[in-house]
């Protein structure tokens, strides 16, 4: 085919198992699923687009415009595989990333054992310096000290340096001199300073974030700079940009400088696509659930709009429990995510019960089915001996997977072990992954005042429409959307985010002393550096700013985000941002405390590019039972048996066809399970939706 003047973008999403490439040439989608490829993932990539490409019936050539996400910065900081880095900190501050905030996350465990910091103690080194909680200089610097310790450090061999000094979000003149003069020895070295990766106060959070912002600094810079020229060599010279943690697209030199940024983009990217189908059907209490290859991921959108945060965790070292893990400061969507893909690996423990993940298969070897040497049992291996998969038609048949070797991993691992066949051991491991993954959104609903049964839930992901059905009788959800292009929705989901960058800073004001002149003062910086990263995409289009004012009463731990007019403000103005505090923490917490001062301790400003509105969709009733290509054996979790299911082809249904439960909807990308109590009906735009029987 001809794009036709159509432009032609093209995400991509690298996950732990599979690289989902998702093409766009106007309304036209075109995807593909590839093993990924640990030791060079470009590989994968270059592979897909060719793959896209020629399913289209365009050149390489044609390309407009690659939009990325990986978790590769995350894989890197859980498996610490990253750079020999250095920390460069204030005296007295050397410990701060060991001692963390001294709080327990398993109180009563004797035997608790906190993570180990990023950076060890030898490779931590300090400054007799100080600036103060007011940004004055207490003590400084010594230029003959910064030398001597920059000789030290290169002297050492580091290949990346972190420089974290205290209250430098108030006053980086510290952490500029100490970088240029590093630089000026080193001009190769990558350093990298808190006041421009997270100048936030709290000083474990923002020193841990430039830790991990260093340490996977030349990684990903060596990455992407293979990649952008793999795709040169491939035939298409054409930009290259990546989605952000907080779900705006940027550079990839904004990338190379702040690759902290990417860590969670391709859980950000599904998220986005989740609001974008809810949009289109004017739905405001969404839940989606994207579950790939390793994780499994639950996000609340309200409004059409995924749920933000400022801060989160990565690597979290004792059943995925916060506090366990590193902390990073920076603009995020906010979701809960466990150990439950595709691959995870199923055992039994010393209670003799079924554990599922948090360790997976991944692509390599992956799980037993698959037949590339993996010999434990997992997740996809239960879901093949359950009836959801055909072992013939797997990634559209490019796949063949195995079923003996399902059940020999089965059988070997739980069953010997449990008394039990192999079909109950995948009707147990089944169970517990969906019911860990409800319980996990339960937690995360109760926790925002939510109840998910007023929810619809939007699944996507290679493995999610599998179990979606159930979680949603375990969650009471009546309502399911099985979006087109599920398989790959994050990728789909990176074509819909906006060109944008979130700025964040520490500003502390109390408003009994309103200081308007400060307050317009802090809101033009972040906007003139959230809008330069975001004119590095789109340099003549229109940008949205959406600020955030974090404010709690004086004397309490931790903020609520309040939205902020992006305006200049009048002494005047005081009680209004009073007033719009009270409202958002009655909204929180039921009711206001009289007689307190209230403290605005950080502030957040977004640009972003405006994105098409999502065409909106009427829901399509059944006018007529799709066709069927066959019947299955499906085991039904509810029923706890086999039943006879119709197996429908995706592509040759029509808007308004439909199929009652038990039923496997298949397509190349996934299959859609719709369980005994359901219906399946098509939608115009090609959405499924599945409801509860009446």
């Amino acid at each position: 085919m001809t794009t036709d003047g159509k432009q032609v973008r093209v995400g991509v999403d690298i996950g732990g198992t599979f690289t989902d490439i998702a093409m766009e040439i106007g309304s036209d989608l075109h995807s593909t699923k590839l093993l990924t490829d640990y030791s060079y993932p470009e590989n994968a990539i270059v592979k897909g687009i060719e793959t896209v490409c020629e399913a289209a019936g365009v050149p390489l050539s044609a390309i407009d415009l690659v939009i990325h996400g990986t978790t590769l910065a995350t894989n890197a900081l859980i498996e610490r595989r990253g750079a020999r880095t250095a920390l460069i900190t204030t005296k007295g501050f050397r410990d701060v990333i060991e001692m963390r905030t001294e709080s327990r996350f398993e109180q009563y465990d004797l035997n608790i054992v906190l993570p180990a910091p990023l950076v060890s103690r030898d490779d931590r080194f300090v400054l007799d310096e100080r600036i103060g909680p007011d940004g004055a200089v207490l003590k400084p610097l010594d230029d003959a000290e910064v030398d001597a310790l920059c000789d030290r450090i290169i002297a050492k061999g580091f290949e990346s340096v972190a420089i974290g000094l205290i209250h430098s979000y108030l006053n980086d003149s510290h952490e500029r001199r100490v970088r240029d003069r590093l630089l000026a020895k080193a001009p190769g070295m990558a350093v990298s300073i808190s006041a421009e990766v997270s100048p936030q106060m709290r000083e474990f959070q923002r020193f841990n974030t430039v830790c991990a912002n260093a340490f996977v600094k030349p990684l990903i810079a060596s990455y992407l700079n293979r990649l952008v020229s793999r795709l040169k060599d491939a035939g298409t010279d054409c930009p290259v940009f990546m989605i952000h943690s907080g779900g705006g697209i940027i550079s990839v030199e904004s990338a190379i400088e702040f690759p902290v940024r990417l860590l969670e983009s391709g859980p950000a990217g599904g998220a986005i696509f989740a609001a974008d189908v809810a949009t289109s059907y004017g739905i405001d209490q969404v839940v989606s659930y994207d579950m790939g290859g390793t994780t499994a991921k639950i996000c609340l959108i309200e409004g059409q709009v995924p749920k933000t945060s400022k801060t989160f965790e990565v690597a979290r070292t004792w059943r995925f429990k916060k506090g366990s893990g590193m902390p990073i400061s920076i603009p995020v969507i906010e979701m809960v995510e466990i150990g439950a893909g595709g691959g995870s690996i199923a055992s039994v423990d010393n209670m003799r019960q079924i554990r599922v993940g948090p360790h997976s298969a991944g692509s390599e070897p992956g799980p037993a089915c698959y037949g590339r040497g993996g010999d434990q049992p997992t997740v996809t291996d239960a879901d093949l001996l359950l009836g959801r998969l055909d072992p013939d038609a797997f990634a559209g048949g490019k796949m063949k997977l195995d079923r003996a070797a399902s059940e020999a991993a089965l059988t070997r691992e739980l069953s010997d072990r449990l008394g039990i066949d192999s079909t109950t051991a995948a009707f147990g491991i089944g169970e517990m992954v969906d019911e860990n993954m409800s319980n996990a959104a339960r937690m995360h609903a109760v926790e925002n005042g939510k109840e998910l049964g007023d929810f619809t839930m939007i699944a996507f992901g290679g493995a999610a429409p599998l179990h979606a059905s159930r979680l949603c009788e375990k969650l009471a959800i009546d309502t399911l959307l099985i979006p087109q292009g599920a398989g790959v929705g994050s990728a789909i989901g990176f074509l819909r985010a906006p060109f944008g960058f979130e700025s964040v800073r520490s500003a502390y004001s109390r408003l009994s002393a309103f200081d308007a002149d400060a307050i317009n003062a802090t809101i033009r910086d972040l906007a003139a550096e959230a809008t330069g990263f975001a004119r590095r995409g789109t340099p003549d289009g229109a940008l949205d700013l959406e600020c955030t004012a974090y404010m709690r009463y004086v004397g309490q731990g931790w903020e609520v985000p309040v939205p902020i007019e992006v305006r200049d403000y009048a002494q005047a103005d005081g009680k209004g941002f009073r007033a719009l505090f009270d409202d958002c923490y009655e909204r929180f917490f039921g009711r206001v405390i009289e007689g307190l001062d209230v403290e605005i301790v950080s502030w957040s400003l977004r640009a972003s590019s405006r994105v098409p509105t999502p065409i909106k969709v009427s829901r399509t009733e059944r006018q007529r039972a799709a066709p069927v290509a066959g019947t299955r054996k499906l085991f039904d979790a509810a029923q706890n048996r086999f039943n006879d299911a119709h197996v429908v082809e995706r592509h040759v249904m029509q808007p308004g066809d439909w199929v009652a439960g038990p039923a496997v909807i298949t397509e190349r990308e996934t299959s859609t399970i719709v369980t005994a109590s359901r219906d399946a009906i098509l939608q115009a735009d090609g959405c499924l939706l599945i409801a509860a029987k009446a």
